[in-house]
């Protein structure tokens, strides 16, 4: 494939479409796939099957969960929840967990908690080792629907480094700031993330879905390409602060137009929440706040993973380009991304 052209990814769509559908292909992906430039007509794919056992293909349309993607809908909630002045960046978190959370230190605030800076101790350590099959979480799965049962997954790990020591990715921080954002907003977090996130960005196919009533049209998550069993005993059984959330290629492409028109929270505070503010060298990447970030580039990511899960939205502002990768394994998008990633380096 010829090198993508400077501000001329319309001119090079096809070009780029075709050389992630081959590799999708190629890898036996089982997902959907889709491209978008601004005045060009949308290309997408489904691969696959969204439930093996009753031979459901994917299309552009399954909605898909997306682990990790959805700590940028937390964040926007609750930079949503500052503009009102309800919460401050410098809101020290002690003042609202009051007594629960011990282990928490005092000093951590808002801010440290969105750019995973805050130093606790993490109830799901991404670093300590992982595997798709693992059954990670102390608590019932099934106990796991409303963002206050969390606590008990939360308890008890002792803060790791002081607040503001440096960046350490923490799926707790962002439960701690969805319990937050629950109990100064007034609602419980799942209806503030689709009052103040979903509804104003016009997505229609984004919420947290029950693992164990997913409608026909979400896809099942799988443990491995091979394996027929399904990750609904992996999981919380509805998502919350830290990942969860199930969406559609068509709504991801909604959601990106959205934000960067500042439908869901002003454009100086979309700014704010894409200033670069840690290089993250593992990851090989930059990370903002509720985002990720290009290491070399204007492109912005959502990125996730997990039992049965694996997802990737890139949008770079400056072509209005938008490419969406969602696999319902855990290492099924990943092939797929890493040609996305060498288009973008050539």
């Amino acid at each position: 494939m010829p090198a993508l052209p400077a501000r001329r990814y319309g001119d090079a769509m096809e070009a780029l479409a075709q050389a992630l559908d081959e590799t999708a292909r190629r890898s036996g992906f089982s997902g959907a796939v889709g491209v978008r430039v601004a005045g060009e007509e949308p290309w997408a794919r489904g691969y696959g099957l969204a439930h093996r056992g009753l031979g459901v293909p994917h299309r552009p349309g399954t909605r898909f969960a997306t682990a990790s993607g959805s700590k940028a809908f937390t964040a926007l909630a609750v930079l949503a929840l500052v503009q009102d002045g309800v919460l401050g960046l410098d809101t020290r978190v002690r003042t609202v967990l009051g007594a629960d959370l011990p282990l928490v230190d005092d000093a951590v605030t808002v801010e440290h908690l969105l750019c995973h800076t805050s130093g606790i101790g993490d109830y799901l350590d991404e670093s300590d080792g992982w595997d798709a099959a693992d059954y990670v979480l102390r608590s019932p799965v099934h106990l796991l629907a409303d963002t206050e049962a969390f606590l008990t997954e939360l308890s008890g790990h002792p803060q790791v480094s002081p607040p503001g020591a440096g960046f350490a990715y923490c799926n707790g921080g962002y439960v701690v700031l969805a319990l937050v954002a629950e109990r100064t907003g007034g609602i419980g977090f799942h209806d503030l993330v689709h009052t103040r996130v979903c509804a104003p960005a016009g997505l229609h196919d984004t919420s947290f879905l029950r693992a164990d009533e997913l409608p026909g049209d979400a896809a099942v998550g799988y443990l491995g390409a091979d394996s027929d069993r399904s990750n609904v005993l992996h999981l919380p059984v509805r998502g919350n602060g830290d990942g969860g959330i199930y969406t559609t290629l068509p709504d991801l492409a909604v959601f990106w137009e959205a934000l960067m028109a500042g439908r869901i929270v002003p454009r100086e505070v979309v700014e704010l929440m894409l200033a670069p503010r840690h290089l993250v060298e593992d990851e090989q990447m930059r990370y903002g706040m509720g985002f990720w970030l290009e290491q070399d580039g204007p492109g912005v990511v959502l990125e996730g993973c997990d039992a049965g899960v694996s997802f990737h939205s890139l949008h770079d502002p400056d072509e209005g380009l938008t490419v969406s990768i969602a696999a319902n394994t855990a290492d099924g998008a990943w092939p797929v991304v890493r040609r996305l990633r060498e288009l973008r380096r050539t």
